[in-house]
């Protein structure tokens, strides 16, 4: 039972899991209700799911490109040998279906987003669709799965309607999240390229994947500054947060090296959750009539927090802590050679 919810958590990846949260929240802060914890419960149930149902699905479809990209890592447990293929079935069978169940709990509306989100993250990773391999089209598709679904779950669980301020949030965050998730293919890029996965920076180059990745953090900012009915606080606060990603950015372009690369991408995702952080903590205090000043203040503290992190990590680079026991992975290898293919 360890094992397999040591599983469970590997495939959840902590980080993406904690930005979908965010979104959800956010989802449920647009509408004024993300004060209620039995809506955000029932909420986040639906996107582990979904989430849960993604990973599988793309970590079978991708094991032999991740068996170059990520060598014994322990947050690949197909390429560790610490779960086999019919795991990963498992695992995604039963999170789709507890992941559809609970949306259409909450609304039959949020049950057809999230049916859609899975057919689409189907169609993403596995044949013969695989979205994953078309270049712009996936860049475009992922963020649609990664934003759109938990934010309009979050939306549709308070309120059975979608508004067009609704939709302008939407497309700040889908804006952004494009020109963070183009970064993760700098750590993939050569098994990608091996495998014929033209990705925008095996087509582009790094220059052009960093230009465009800026573009787009500057327009999703703009969007999401205009949409969130902000006061300066908000605004000042976030086009910090923007500056401190270009500046990231532009370190990044220059090809600082594998190690240094690593660090200023992670960095730059924690910008970027700051400043889902940011949106949030803003609607919630709007909707609890907050004063200026404790709005300010408040705001303030959170993105000195999230320059300090990010000023961590761009230096030390991230450190991975949940490993799988040597054990555990070797004793799993063992069992899945011994089953038949």
């Amino acid at each position: 039972m360890t094992a397999r919810l040591r599983l469970l958590v590997l495939l959840s990846r902590p980080p993406v899991a904690l930005l979908l949260a965010l979104y959800t929240a956010v989802g449920l802060g647009r509408t004024g209700h993300g004060q209620d914890p039995a809506l955000l419960a029932g909420s986040l149930v639906a996107i582990l799911g979904f989430l849960l149902f993604s990973v599988a699905c793309n970590d079978l479809a991708d094991v032999a490109v991740d068996r170059v990209n990520l060598p014994g890592a322990a947050g690949r447990p197909l390429v560790t040998g610490s779960a086999a293929s019919r795991d990963m079935v498992v695992v995604a069978v039963t999170s789709g279906a507890v992941a559809l169940g609970a949306s259409l709990a909450l609304d039959p509306w949020a049950g057809a987003v999230i049916a859609a989100g899975l057919a689409v993250s189907a169609g993403y990773s596995l044949r013969p669709v695989r979205l994953a391999d078309r270049g712009a089209v996936a860049a475009l598709v992922l963020p649609a799965c990664y934003v759109a679904v938990p934010y309009l779950v979050g939306v549709l669980a308070a309120r059975p309607s979608v508004r067009p301020g609704d939709l302008m949030l939407l497309a700040g965050l889908y804006i952004g999240f494009i020109g963070r998730i183009l970064l993760k293919d700098f750590r993939d890029v050569r098994g990608d390229a091996l495998f014929g996965k033209r990705t925008f920076l095996v087509r582009h180059g790094r220059r052009a994947t960093c230009l465009f990745s800026a573009c787009c953090w500057v327009a999703g900012t703009a969007v999401l500054i205009a949409a969130a009915r902000p006061g300066l606080a908000y605004a000042v606060t976030t086009g910090l947060c923007l500056a401190g990603a270009l500046w990231l950015l532009r370190a990044l372009a220059t090809g600082p090296g594998h190690r240094r690369e690593e660090a200023l991408i992670s960095a730059i995702a924690i910008v970027g959750r700051g400043m889902v952080l940011l949106l949030l903590a803003h609607l919630s205090m709007l909707q609890a009539h907050w004063t200026v000043l404790a709005e300010s203040a408040a705001l303030a503290a959170l993105l000195v927090v999230t320059a300090g992190q990010a000023a961590t990590m761009a230096v030390s680079g991230p450190v991975t802590r949940l490993t799988v026991p040597f054990s555990e992975a070797k004793a799993g290898a063992g069992s899945s050679a011994r089953r038949p293919a």
